[in-house]
């Protein structure tokens, strides 16, 4: 899978763990991570870790889904070294191989994703295999994910860690739930303009497409209603609504902020779409690195993938202080717009290519109403 730069590789660049970060409280932290699983007795549970990572928050997590009537299958290690404390006869029985794994853990009803893990590991990818199957569902808890305007990764710091933390204990679950649902009923009806003071000018529709509301619910219930591969991978902390819309509605031009193409600065990109393909770009510097990426990309590269907008208030951009995009852009008014492969959205553009590339000034109508306004969530009353 030939996944640049954005999704993949930052997801495992932050080396900091939990347990370092000060002021976090692994017993809260467990506490809601297990209470949005809302496990059934009887439910197979498997944490996927990396070694030194979350270890304390591992063994708080692991108490509560017994104590929640569920089953303990172990700790697999997404990469490295596993920790004897982690083995169980599940988890010995693990082949190492992904078909192997993917038929091993059938069985398992639901798999949290630990911070280190990602799909570059035969267990996440696994896993993944099996909820194409329609089998399962996934906790994604990264606690990464923090980026600065330019869309660059930051470190989370201890810090930005409890501010996670607040974030997971804070959230009004069943607002923002509420809120994607409302905003879900307006995009099958109309049509969706995105627009930036920069020059992006792009619409397109979702027609019966899935949208993926990313709102915390981590239960079995909500999983069997899924219709993509992430209706099956919930986020903790959550905010995102995620869509595929219809590739041949997808007409305009995004203006993309500052970022690294091809291994290079790029800056004043601006790319054309007719029917969800590209046809030209511009670039005042750095126009022969995009062609190179783009050009390694496969024929996915040059397709638009994806739009996701935050709703979550409390992961928003602050107003104040340091200017950060937290989590991934789940945050109220941050506006994603990607390129490449959107199989798992229910889209038809392979090639395994994903970029992914941040607007925190966008403007967002649907129809006649705007949801967005210069970065802004104002949704109609």
């Amino acid at each position: 899978m030939r996944a640049l730069p954005l999704i993949l590789a930052m997801i495992s660049a932050t080396p900091a763990t939990l347990q370092s970060q000060q002021g976090i409280d692994t017993a809260l932290v467990a506490n809601v991570l297990v209470s949005r699983m809302q496990l059934a007795r009887g439910e197979r549970v498997l944490l996927v870790a990396v070694r030194g990572r979350s270890d304390a928050l591992l063994s708080a997590m692991r108490r509560r889904v017994v104590a929640a009537g569920a089953i303990d299958l172990g700790v697999l290690a997404a990469t490295g070294a596993s920790d004897p404390s982690w083995v169980t006869e599940f988890v010995r029985g693990a082949p190492a191989d992904r078909a192997g794994l993917a038929t091993h853990l059938a069985s398992v009803d639901l798999a949290v994703m630990m911070p280190g893990a990602t799909v570059q590991s035969p267990v996440y990818a696994a896993m993944q295999d099996v909820l194409r199957t329609g089998k399962g569902r996934t906790i994604h808890f990264h606690w990464e994910g923090a980026y600065a305007l330019d869309g660059s990764l930051l470190e989370v710091s201890a810090e930005k860690g409890a501010f996670y933390q607040r974030v997971l204990r804070d959230t009004d679950y069943r607002a923002l739930g509420a809120m994607q649902s409302r905003f879900e009923q307006a995009v099958r009806a109309g049509p969706v303009r995105v627009t930036t003071p920069a020059g992006t000018d792009i619409t397109f529709r979702v027609g019966d497409r899935p949208v993926t509301k990313q709102d915390g619910d981590a239960s079995a219930a909500r999983a069997r209603l899924g219709r993509s591969l992430i209706d099956r991978e919930v986020e903790l902390p959550p905010g995102a609504i995620r869509v595929a819309p219809l590739e041949e509605s997808v007409n305009g031009q995004i203006a993309f902020p500052p970022g690294m193409w091809g291994g290079e600065r790029v800056e004043g990109l601006v790319m054309r779409f007719a029917s969800g393909r590209v046809t030209g770009f511009t670039a005042t510097t750095g126009n022969a690195a995009v062609e190179r990426e783009l050009n390694q990309a496969g024929d996915g590269g040059r397709a638009f993938r994806e739009f996701a907008l935050g709703f979550n208030p409390l992961l928003a951009i602050p107003e104040s202080g340091e200017r950060w995009i937290p989590y991934y852009g789940y945050g109220a008014g941050v506006v994603r717009l990607s390129l490449g492969d959107n199989t798992e959205l229910g889209g038809r553009v392979g090639g395994g290519y994903v970029r992914w590339n941040f607007f925190p000034d966008a403007t967002v109508t649907v129809g006649n109403e705007t949801w967005v306004s210069g970065g802004k969530l104002t949704p109609p009353k």
